[in-house]
């Protein structure tokens, strides 16, 4: 199907778009997003500013003793130090991994497998695996930064390319360490983290179950649906008016029926759906998030949420019937979340710079 170019072709200024190069284009149903060449080397040229660079950081850091406070943040973390904590590290490796399978003439091309190459290697995967042997770590970056590094190797694994294949090998351990991890987390979580940020245990679900199927882990796989069956298969009518919260940049209840949708099948997960968002509920999730101040290093999830909301409506959509309202609202919502967002990725405040890129590209590639 032909894409046209939209009202939302990326021309904001301050963003380093014109009017005059499209960086993504949308089909005539409003189905399918794809980013341009343009738009990709765009985005790409975000987390390689900051992915190996140390400061300024924030370290979730647990110190036993005297030592641990001396230790800089990429002695902690040879791998991911960058972008200003681990998680946004991790998901700026998998953007560029993304970009360059999509993209493989981009202009950044090079400079990507460098860095990559530099930050990947067996002896730095090594070190954050022994990270996680320390007393206190067990929990660091859970759930929200583990399903980030599935994510960045699940890509690895689906891309037939030589430096990928050192890469998913060198980070193997790191995974394999994880998935450990969450397999003996999944049965003590009795309650699910409902936030809007971080903790967020639906969209942790989500993509350990994507890693776990496409990996053909279904020992892992099991144990998610299972989780996800147990913590959220009698919710009804989600507290969606609720929402958001000042600083959310994921939506508990799309999250939560973005997990679904995935667990059950089809007619299950529309007559759970039915009971979970109501009318009005779902109404609300279509309005637009208002975002005060993008040099808030807070406020500015906000349009981390506009992201994160897109990809849970095209999602929940893809499974609902054609003649069903609903698709076609969530579809729209969708489109007006990205235009909302796009345009202010680079802020010029590191705030935001360091991860929005990497919402923006799964939103608009997934």
């Amino acid at each position: 199907m032909k894409a046209i170019i939209t009202g939302f072709i990326l021309c904001c200024s301050v963003a380093g778009f014109s009017q005059a190069a499209p960086y993504f284009t949308i089909s005539k149903d409003s189905s399918r997003f794809q980013l341009t060449l343009k738009g990709a080397s765009h985005l790409a040229s975000l987390p390689l500013r900051c992915i190996q660079k140390e400061y300024p950081n924030k370290i979730n850091h647990v110190a036993v003793a005297d030592s641990d406070q001396m230790l800089t943040p990429q002695q902690m973390h040879p791998s991911f130090y960058g972008c200003f904590d681990w998680h946004s590290s991790v998901h700026g490796h998998w953007m560029l991994v993304k970009l360059l399978k999509e993209f493989p003439s981009l202009p950044e091309a090079q400079q990507i497998r460098k860095a990559l190459a530099t930050n990947l290697t067996a002896k730095n995967i090594e070190a954050e695996v022994r990270y996680f042997d320390a007393p206190f770590s067990k929990s660091f970056e859970r759930t929200y930064g583990w399903a980030w590094l599935l994510k960045l190797q699940q890509e690895l694994v689906t891309w037939n390319d030589d430096d990928a294949r050192q890469w998913k090998q060198n980070l193997q351990p790191l995974c394999d360490t994880i998935v450990s991890l969450w397999m003996k987390f999944l049965p003590k979580q009795t309650y699910p983290n409902r936030t809007g940020v971080h903790p967020n245990t639906a969209f942790g679900l989500v993509f350990a179950l994507d890693y776990a199927r496409t990996v053909k882990n279904t020992a892992f796989e099991k144990a998610i649906i299972q989780s996800a069956i147990n913590i959220y298969a009698k919710d009804k009518n989600a507290p969606a008016t609720w929402e958001p919260d000042g600083t959310d940049f994921l939506s508990p209840s799309l999250e939560e029926a973005d997990l679904m949708r995935r667990v059950l099948p089809k007619a299950d997960f529309i007559r759970w759906f039915n009971q979970y968002l109501n009318k009005t509920a779902l109404q609300h999730l279509t309005v637009l998030p208002v975002v005060s101040d993008r040099t808030d290093i807070t406020i500015v999830h906000l349009d981390g949420l506009c992201f994160s909301r897109s990809w849970c409506m095209k999602g929940i959509a893809s499974v609902l019937p054609k003649d069903d309202a609903r698709k076609k609202l969530l579809l729209h919502a969708a489109i007006q979340h990205l235009q909302a967002s796009l345009p202010n990725i680079a802020s010029g405040s590191y705030g935001g710079e360091h991860w929005l890129a990497s919402f923006a590209v799964y939103a608009t590639t997934e």
